[in-house]
């Protein structure tokens, strides 16, 4: 394509707080690919180091407090983002770190991705910062993205179907956020995610795509509904906009390494030519 790609909203600021992932399938990388894929500007504030590739995790550091909060307090005094995405937080103190500074810095969309276990099956979020997870983040929230098994460990609700997806999604949504995506590629059948809030309840049901290659998933779609929102775009049309970029990125997924692989997160681009 003569003259490169025109991406004409990516001075749009958008940020990332959550973890590393060295293989860059999932985490603070997975959420920076996504934000350029979509067109907006993104930026990181990392929270924690991870060892992991396609394998599985094999060691996690966390950041210290002070390092957490002088990143964000950098960012918000100097570029203002559009919306902020919030994913692996793993302790109590780190969750209560962020709140207090996000209460300050107050985010017109606060996208929380409850990160509680990894694809393979490593604990991201220790027993104890639950609680604060459950107390303080989820509340202040402008969307909630629970997956299956994180929707269960938060309401206790054991989920088989759609029908106990809308009644976990409730659960969450009467601790306090203003919507709930409960994302039901876990269950059987086709993938389905049910969006709730005060005036909306839609149910958003797309075909499952057979591929082994999904690492970062859940990272790549709330970060996408992240970067619309920050577009201007209403929650039903940025999850549904999502839903499209993560059930074609699942489809372009490739094999690299030797376990589960990476989505696609440039597959619009695929063939195009770039000029120096």
């Amino acid at each position: 394509m003569g003259g490169g790609i025109i991406l004409r909203n990516y001075r749009v600021p958008t940020l990332t707080i959550a973890g590393s992932d060295s293989s860059g399938g999932a985490g603070i990388q997975a959420d920076l690919k996504t934000f350029s894929a979509i067109g907006t500007y993104g930026m990181s504030v990392i929270t924690a180091v991870t060892a992991q590739n396609t394998e599985g995790v094999f060691a996690v550091e966390e950041l210290s407090g002070e390092i957490i909060k002088s990143q964000i307090k950098a960012i918000f005094d100097d570029i203002e983002p559009a919306a902020v995405k919030i994913g692996m937080v793993s302790s109590p103190e780190i969750i209560v770190d962020i709140v207090n500074i996000m209460k300050k810095y107050n985010p017109s969309f606060l996208v929380v991705d409850p990160v509680m276990i990894s694809k393979s099956g490593y604990s991201l979020l220790k027993s104890e910062a639950k609680e604060n997870l459950i107390k303080y983040l989820i509340p202040m929230a402008y969307l909630v993205t629970p997956n299956v098994p994180e929707a269960e460990e938060i309401t206790g609700i054991k989920i088989n179907s759609v029908t106990d997806m809308k009644v976990a999604g409730k659960k969450i949504f009467e601790l306090g956020p203003k919507f709930v995506l409960v994302k039901g590629g876990h269950l059987d059948g086709e993938a389905v995610d049910v969006l709730m809030g005060e005036n909306i309840f839609e149910v958003f049901e797309t075909k499952r795509i057979n591929r082994k290659n999904t690492h970062g998933t859940g990272c790549t779609i709330s970060s996408a509904i992240t970067a619309y929102l920050a577009l201007g775009y209403g929650i039903k049309e940025a999850v549904e906009l999502s839903k499209k970029y993560i059930t074609e990125a699942i489809e372009h997924s490739f094999d690299i390494g030797h376990g589960v692989g990476p989505v696609h997160h440039f597959y619009k681009f695929e063939g195009l030519t770039f000029s120096k």
